[in-house]
């Protein structure tokens, strides 16, 4: 008897799980304690055993989605055992659910029957959703379509790059076929298992399948004769009014569902915008291609006679007010989220201490003169940083509310600023790695930042942060903390200037570090005493290297 396998709990905390890897295909034999897929969690990414023996019938998650604990892993039973009603159970409960809202609300029985056949799918057509790409993932953008409606699709080809909101990254398709429909085009942003494309028979039919992947609701009589009257209706003034696409006395606008959202998302007046779909109609396109500026002939003739008729009027300066709109991506909408939620319930304080970097400035230039080898002060303040905290162990913690978490691992997460906003990859046990070690894998986050290559898990898991804008010559400043970290480290420029050295005055560097504290867990005489190991080390970078 086929044995049914769900997502399993693999934390105390999971609550989801992603599947990073099946090492078992469908139609492959499973022996009890055979590995069948590396499931990532809250915590790590861990082997899944088989406790059942037999063939692999049915995956129910796919290599790179998310699905909550107890959802459909995979089936196992004998070869060519039926398992159709174990896949089809679901889906009976959920139209019973269906039907019996239906009578609550009073809909008729018409209604109820056609909601019983939303889901058929034409044979072979298989129905692809916004895959969920990261932990935290909850909407993606179609960055870009590397194939189009029309085009063979085989196995394993790359179909799309999604934005998330962490990085852009190459969706695969895992069917093949013909791609049937385009659900997003470029630029679009929609929910995690919204329709993102149809993969099926060349020539199938899916023009009834809606955006849930299921068939289109039959529109009821009522309904159909509603829609008809207002079409009658508006017909005779819509054809009137094709100029402008709707009526300035009240009349009814005629716009697609999409035209209308997009307007009240952009402030724009229905009224003042002409329509080029049947009718007058307005649609997505008008909207996209609307400028304010652009107001009905009859408007412009109006304030022409007007200001003809007004008295001279005081000189008024000469232009027109207006906004580039720029839509969010997913990773603004995540630093918006995340550091105003920072910001706003960590109570955040700063302390600035300044560091002689004259010993600082002399060891780099002796490093850099061996062969192969270049440190930059960023590398040094990580390093010290690292080894500050394995001191202060206090400050490398996270508040949960219930408790206070001290890390006993160090992983530097390192600010590195990009086209789209900024992101934090993380060099894990960054005290154990020497200042080269630091700044090659510096070197190598940066560039997979900047060149969107970065993995969610190169994003995961700091335990202290460092931010660093002197190379744009900023002094002083302060940053807010990358919860859940306690503390986070803005890094100054170094700044000639004249110092006090044993009673007179020299030429000195200087360097000013500031660290933003969150009180719930770091008080200001622990987060003082770090800053001041810190700074030892920082003007004896030979302490550094021992």
């Amino acid at each position: 008897m086929a044995e049914v396998i769900n997502m399993p709990r693999l934390s105390d905390t999971m609550e989801e799980g992603v599947v990073a890897k099946w090492l078992k295909q469908k139609g492959d034999k499973v022996e009890e304690g055979d590995i069948l897929a590396e499931i990532e969690t809250d915590k790590a990414t861990m082997e899944f055993e088989s406790f059942h023996e037999g063939t692999l019938l049915h995956i129910g998650i796919e290599e790179g989605e998310t699905a909550p604990v107890d959802t459909l892993l995979a089936i196992i039973g004998e070869e060519g055992e039926d398992i159709s009603g174990l896949l089809n159970g679901g889906g009976d409960a959920k139209e019973d659910k269906k039907e019996e809202s239906s009578e609550a609300a009073g809909q008729d029985e018409t209604e109820s029957n056609d909601e019983s056949d939303d889901s058929d799918i034409p044979e072979g057509v298989e129905v692809i959703t916004m895959p969920r790409l990261s932990d935290t993932m909850e909407e993606g953008t179609v960055a870009s379509w590397l194939k189009k409606e029309g085009d063979k699709v085989e196995e394993g080809d790359i179909l799309a790059e999604i934005e998330t909101d962490k990085a852009t990254m190459e969706f695969e398709s895992f069917y093949e076929g013909t791609l049937l429909k385009i659900g997003l085009e470029e630029g679009e942003t929609a929910k995690v298992d919204s329709l993102l494309a149809i993969i099926g028979p060349e020539g199938t039919d899916v023009s009834n399948v809606s955006v849930d992947g299921k068939s289109k609701k039959k529109t009821s009589g009522k309904s159909e004769e509603k829609e008809e009257k207002s079409q009658e209706t508006g017909s005779s003034e819509s054809s009137e009014k094709k100029s402008s696409g709707a009526t300035k006395d009240g009349g009814r606008i005629f716009a697609s569902p999409l035209a209308k959202k997009m307007a009240e998302d952009k402030g724009i007046d229905l009224s003042n915008v002409q329509g080029s779909g049947g009718n007058g109609r307005i649609v997505k396109k008008d909207i996209e291609d609307y400028k304010p500026s652009e107001k009905p002939a009859e408007t412009k003739a109006a304030a022409k006679e007007d200001t003809a008729a007004a008295q001279p009027q005081p000189y008024v300066p000469a232009g027109e007010e207006s906004f580039e709109e720029i839509k969010n991506s997913q990773m603004r909408k995540t630093i918006a989220k995340r550091l105003g939620e920072s910001k706003f319930n960590a109570p955040h304080y700063y302390l600035t201490i300044e560091v002689d970097m004259a010993n600082a400035m002399a060891s780099r230039k002796q490093i850099n003169e061996m062969p192969d080898v270049k440190v930059s002060f960023n590398d040094m303040v990580i390093k010290a940083s690292a080894m500050a905290l394995r001191k202060h162990p206090q400050v490398n913690s996270q508040w949960t509310g219930e408790s206070m978490k001290i890390a006993k691992h160090i992983h530097m997460g390192v600010a590195v600023a990009v086209e789209e906003g900024l992101v934090v990859p993380v060099l894990k046990f960054a005290d154990q790695m020497s200042m080269t070690q630091i700044g090659n894998n510096v070197k190598d986050v940066a560039g997979k930042a900047r060149n969107k290559k970065l993995q969610p898990k190169d994003m995961e898991g700091s335990t202290f942060t460092v931010s660093n804008l002197g190379m744009f010559g900023i002094v002083e400043f302060t940053s807010i903390i990358n919860q859940p970290n306690s503390a986070i480290l803005s890094v100054g420029t170094i700044v000639e200037k004249p110092v006090v050295k044993n009673g007179e005055i020299v030429v000195g560097n200087t360097m000013k570090l500031t660290l933003a504290c969150d009180h719930r867990t770091v008080d200001g005489a622990t987060g003082a005493a770090f800053l001041k190991t810190l700074k030892t080390y920082m003007e004896n970078p030979v302490t550094m290297l021992a």
